[in-house]
């Protein structure tokens, strides 16, 4: 063989190697732990058991979200619905999208990864990510133990604050508002 086809297949395995290094490094630790401290290391494999089961359903949910997402909407529709210039109903909606969506947030990071790809705006994703904070489901609870009026006004300064943060952000990363489609200088 030759030296330029033996630096191109090295080349072929680092390159298929690179994605895996992670993981079988955390196998090895793992493997370590196993001989050196089996009670440990077997706390340790239970406790990221459990970690796996919490995310595995809504990263789940999310990559099919996200997998529907790129074979259905283009990335004009996105930036017609969530773009910079997509006024009052994509803020009610990415208000609303915060508050129904589930479980950890990390988990909806690649798919707000893939919006912004398409065309969505900072504001909509923080937005988005700050609204989270609202939960109908804990509603109940949350004015069984307050009150109807702390929990109501709790909830009204929760999503204003969301929407100053998102406009923070929006400002911050790209110098113009992302649900009014002006410049900061308009």
């Amino acid at each position: 063989m030759s030296k330029y086809s033996d630096s191109s297949i090295l080349f072929r395995f680092g390159s298929f190697l690179k994605p895996w290094l992670f993981p079988l490094a955390i196998v090895a630790l793992y493997g370590l732990g196993l001989l050196f401290a089996p009670a440990a290391a077997e706390r340790a494999l239970n406790i990221s058991g459990l970690m796996f089961h919490q995310i595995a359903l809504p990263l789940c949910l999310a990559l099919i979200i996200m997998v529907l997402f790129n074979r259905f909407l283009s990335s004009a529709t996105v930036t017609s619905f969530l773009g910079k210039k997509s006024g009052l109903k994509s803020v009610c909606f990415s208000s609303l999208a915060g508050i129904i969506s589930m479980g950890p947030i990390y988990a909806w990071y690649p798919l707000f990864k893939s919006l912004k790809e398409k065309g969505a705006s900072d504001f909509h994703v923080a937005n988005f990510i700050a609204c989270r904070s609202v939960k109908p489901v804990l509603f109940p609870v949350l004015v069984a133990s307050f009150g109807w009026s702390f929990s109501a006004l709790f909830v009204l300064l929760s999503l204003l604050c969301a929407l100053i943060v998102a406009c923070i952000v929006s400002l911050a990363c790209s110098g113009s508002l992302g649900f009014w489609g002006g410049d900061v200088s308009d």
